[in-house]
């Protein structure tokens, strides 16, 4: 019996769920236990259709999906063509403390990815969903833009380091053979081969591109055990031919330098700084300049988040594969800085930046390794940013203009038309061909990103929004405060005009964003900090200080019609002098819920009401709460 009547009862609910499910404008339903009813079922179904829905495109571990994405982002070529820089211009006691000082910025950042990531369910979009939710899609909305630009403008600017390494090592000066024709053209044409490759395996879809990661990846790590395996077992006292091309030599002969086997010695003569001009560009290095380099190649962190909605476990994979990355590839670092300072003569150092291809035991892995390093780098970066602008045309933060792309997405999940959008942005960034004019720009924007999220951390941890449980509790809002700031003070180190326009240009885009008003709400951390530092002045005032001199009215007005209230409602406010003033009101009845008209939220009326009467307070210019609620008389609903 108890099986038949539940049959009939989910009978007779069947009628108010469809209509749920179809989307239709339904306001009121016929009797309590429909609507409890639909809320249960309509509920039931989003809960299996999405967890079948994100089930299928999250197959990534925490291996391929974040280790290997940051490890590679983390080494590009700085690894293979500026460690030379780092240890002869700042010697070994200075470069490990800029190295040193550089991972301490960086894991701060990583902490407070590491918190935000932990805090419950994390979808496509990678830092830009943690900012947005945090934050709020003005700011949100704002940082995954720049976010997005950064990753495309990263993408063409190591296919542009690639297509140089290609020319350098097989055009016509080349290293290894002279096949390859050189000038602006053929480079365009290389790297756009390249970019189709790469956007050929961001179609296939996320699998593809961890598969070719992780081949790139042992590539890489074979080129880095080769090089650390020369230092030990190349010949001793070997004179290395400087670069011809050398227009600002700091050598006195500019033809040789000599690489020595480990000693101490050598090591002491690298200790301590000796800043020159650089032999590439003419200018004067500094401790300054060097951390500004170096802190360029390494502003890859977060493609491990990039792909948050594909990995299976995001809450956990992100965490643990980012601390991982940055562990690797801050001992990778500090081995090569100590290698290279107890074996190169400082005017090896100074002149020729390339030197590890000529004092390796096979040279032609060092130009595989920086070709590969560069490969990835692009290729993540060009998965990243399409999965950034899905996420934005996901959440219709720009309305129609997004609109198509939010609409081009296999069955798997994967964005296929945000794909096509980002490759071909890259291939135009593709047609600048000047690496150093790219460069800073790229390194500004990412710290940017990674500013706003120290930023959404430390709001959130200080709001003590209930919302902000994160697992991961290795992190305080003042390692966020330091993040943020360390990140930019680096921007206005590594070109401050490039680092004043791009705050500006993100000012603009909040305020854009804030005025087109986008049908989303995901709450305000302005209103958790506003309530946070009400409650705490609250809590100071003490009743037993109260004096007649500092009395204040405290004025609940009653009323039932807006429209004949305006006048009552002034009259109240002029009364209340700098007291408090609240406006109630009671809706008469018994309590129903009513569906939204997105069909996504159940809204009970008097929120409906609430919203009603703060728009009318807003449009009298009255400061005064607003109390409604629900009851069967007016009477009963005052004492409420």
């Amino acid at each position: 019996m108890a099986d038949e009547s539940e049959r009939s009862v989910n009978t007779n609910l069947k009628p108010d769920y469809e209509r749920l499910v179809d989307g239709e404008d339904v306001e009121h339903f016929s009797s309590p236990i429909d609507t409890e009813g639909a809320l249960f079922y309509y509920k039931l179904s989003r809960s299996f259709s999405s967890q079948f829905s994100a089930s299928t495109p999250r197959q990534l571990s925490t291996f391929f999906g974040v280790v290997v994405p940051c490890i590679l982002s983390m080494f590009s070529s700085i690894l293979f063509l500026r460690m030379g820089l780092i240890a002869g211009q700042t010697g070994l006691i200075q470069g490990i403390t800029l190295i040193c000082l550089t991972y301490f910025i960086i894991l701060l950042t990583v902490l407070s990815i590491s918190a935000i990531s932990t805090n419950g369910a994390i979808r496509g979009g990678g830092p830009y969903f943690m900012i947005s939710r945090s934050l709020g899609p003005e700011f949100g909305g704002a940082i995954g833009v720049m976010f997005y630009i950064a990753n495309v403008f990263a993408s063409g600017s190591c296919l542009i380091a690639l297509t140089e390494s290609l020319v350098a090592d097989f055009g016509p000066t080349g290293s290894f053979a002279t096949s390859l024709p050189a000038g602006y053209w053929f480079k365009i044409m290389y790297s756009t081969v390249i970019l189709i490759t790469c956007l050929i395996v961001c179609l296939i879809g996320a699998q593809m591109f961890a598969r070719t990661s992780f081949i790139i990846f042992l590539i890489v790590f074979a080129s880095i055990i080769c090089i650390i395996v020369s230092f030990f077992v190349v010949d001793h006292d070997k004179a290395i031919q400087l670069p011809s091309n050398d227009d600002h030599s700091n050598s006195s002969d500019h033809k040789f330098a000599y690489y020595h086997w480990l000693n101490s010695k050598t090591l002491a003569n690298n200790l301590y700084a000796n800043y020159s001009i650089d032999y590439t560009t003419g200018s004067m290095n500094s401790f300054t300049v060097v951390f500004a380099i170096f802190f360029n190649g390494v502003t890859g962190l977060m493609a491990g988040a990039n792909m948050s909605g594909e990995l299976k476990n995001p809450s956990r994979s992100i965490p643990v594969g980012t601390l991982i990355a940055v562990s690797i590839t801050f001992c990778i670092y500090i081995i090569i800085t100590l290698l290279i300072s107890m074996s190169c003569d400082r005017s090896l150092l100074h002149n020729d930046y390339g030197f590890m291809q000529d004092i390796n035991v096979w040279p032609p892995i060092v130009a595989v390794g920086i070709m590969a390093a560069t490969l990835s780098a692009s290729l993540s970066s060009l998965i990243g940013a399409s999965r950034i602008l899905q996420a934005l045309a996901d959440d219709r933060i720009f309305g129609i203009v997004l609109r198509p792309v939010s609409q081009g997405v296999t069955a798997s999940g994967n964005p296929w038309c945000a794909v096509i959008v980002s490759w071909f942005f890259v291939q135009c960034i593709l047609f600048i061909g000047e690496l150093n004019a790219i460069a800073p720009l790229v390194s500004i924007f990412f710290l940017l990103s990674y500013s706003a999220t120290n930023v959404a951390c430390m709001a959130m941890d200080i709001a003590s929004a209930p919302n902000f449980r994160p697992t991961f509790r290795y992190f305080h809002w003042l390692t966020s405060l330091v993040g943020a700031a360390s990140t930019l003070i680096m921007m206005f180190l590594i070109s401050a005009s490039y680092a004043a326009v791009s705050i500006v240009v993100c000012l603009l885009l909040v305020i854009g964003i804030h005025y087109r008003e986008p049908p989303i709400n995901w709450g305000s951390i302005g209103q958790a900090l506003i309530f946070h530092q009400v409650r705490k002045y609250l809590l100071l005032l003490d009743a037993r200080k109260d004096h007649v001199k500092f009395w204040r009215p405290q004025v609940l007005l009653l009323v039932a019609n807006a429209r004949s209230a305006c006048h009552l409602i002034h009259f109240a406010n002029d009364i209340k002098k700098s007291g408090l003033l609240v406006v109630g009101n009671v809706i008469v009845g018994n309590e129903v819920i009513a569906y939204s008209h997105d069909n996504t939220n159940f809204i009970d009326p008097v929120q409906r009401q609430c919203n009603s009467w703060y728009s009318l307070i807003d449009l009298l210019r009255v400061k005064a709460f607003v109390e409604v609620t629900i009851a069967a008389s007016v009477r009963e609903g005052a004492l409420i």
